[in-house]
């Protein structure tokens, strides 16, 4: 099959033939037909990564495709052609959490993460998942939507763990792709403002098609301009951008008693007041991934049109045109989500 492959940090990925991979008995062995290209994927390929990429990896772990192989500990329960989003994380089913059943990404301690250096990705014509990863496409949702459930799910499960009280106030910084999902969930689960802080037009623009009610200038402090719209400051901040000073920079901007979420992925050291925090009792809440149990549900309201997620995508490329396209999202674009089709 022919791939995107890593070689080494500050090299653009090269497409080459490797070898078909062969499914497991407990696995399925997917073609690969839309895969979306992630912010964490470009901080994994960088010299300063805490989680950098082994020579050889193929990465892509935001992705939909058909399924043309079974495992045999699988035969009967799925069938080839069956259309389905890949949940990009093998579990090893023998751990504690697996044991008692714990499903959340990041909960199983042998678990494999596809696309993430442990297990090749989708950045390939064919891939290999766990069984319990495929979550089947109704007819009414599309490869590329199908695509697009990954990171969907990372803003659900930031809003859920948020614990999101019906009329706050939400404040979101940054509108890539996880600051427009958390837009969505927060407002589509009953926020009354959800407002963006973001600095490109386009993107604010977009973030306005997902739900957001305001936007606010970066440049400028930022509760006031909360306050000027809901009449007091965010209840909840949603930090999505993931650069170093961001955190801070929010505790200090943040009134007594908030809660940040941070979804944003830094993968560098950074320094906090914690003077700040305890002046002002601010909640930190770091939040990882998704349950299995989101991306049905996020599968069911797209099957539904109960969101419209298609927007997301700004761009898309093939196979040959990836490395390029990959290395252009290093430098600061309007980019949101760029879409590999096979």
């Amino acid at each position: 099959m022919r791939a995107a492959v890593f070689k080494a940090a500050g090299r653009p990925l090269e497409i080459e033939t490797i070898a078909d991979p062969v499914p497991e008995a407990h696995q399925l062995l997917l073609k690969v037909h839309h895969c979306g290209i992630c912010g964490s994927d470009l901080h994994m390929t960088e010299s300063h990564s805490i989680s950098q990429l082994p020579s050889g990896a193929v990465m892509g772990h935001e992705f939909s495709g058909e399924i043309v192989g079974i495992g045999t500990a699988l035969k009967g329960k799925f069938k080839e052609g069956q259309r389905v989003a890949g949940f990009p994380y093998i579990q090893c089913g023998v751990c504690a959490a697996c044991v008692r059943g714990d499903t959340t990404f990041g909960a199983c301690t042998g678990a494999k993460g596809v696309g993430l250096g442990q297990h090749h990705g989708a950045y390939a014509e064919l891939v290999t998942i766990g069984g319990n990863g495929a979550h089947l496409l109704p007819d009414s949702v599309s490869f590329e939507e199908g695509a697009l459930v990954e990171p969907l799910c990372v803003g659900l499960h930031a809003v859920d763990m948020a614990r999101m009280e019906r009329g706050a106030t939400v404040l979101v910084i940054g509108a890539g792709p996880v600051g427009l999902s958390v837009i969505l969930w927060a407002r589509f689960l009953g926020a009354r403002h959800v407002i963006v802080s973001e600095m490109a037009e386009n993107r604010r623009e977009t973030a306005a098609r997902f739900g957001a009610t305001d936007a606010i200038d970066p440049k400028k402090p930022l509760t006031p301009q909360v306050e000027a719209i809901a009449g007091k400051g965010p209840d909840l901040i949603f930090e999505c951008v993931g650069v170093p000073g961001v955190l801070n920079s929010l505790m200090m901007e943040a009134p007594r008693g908030a809660k940040i979420v941070v979804a944003g992925v830094c993968q560098q050291m950074d320094s906090i007041l914690p003077v700040i925090g305890i002046v002002k009792e601010l909640t930190l809440q770091f939040v990882l991934g998704y349950r299995p149990a989101d991306f049905d549900y996020v599968i069911e309201m797209i099957a539904k049109d109960r969101v419209d997620v298609a927007h997301m995508i700004t761009d898309r490329v093939t196979i040959d045109q990836l490395p390029a396209a990959f290395e252009a999202l290093r430098k600061p674009t309007t980019q949101c989500k760029v879409m590999v089709g096979f």
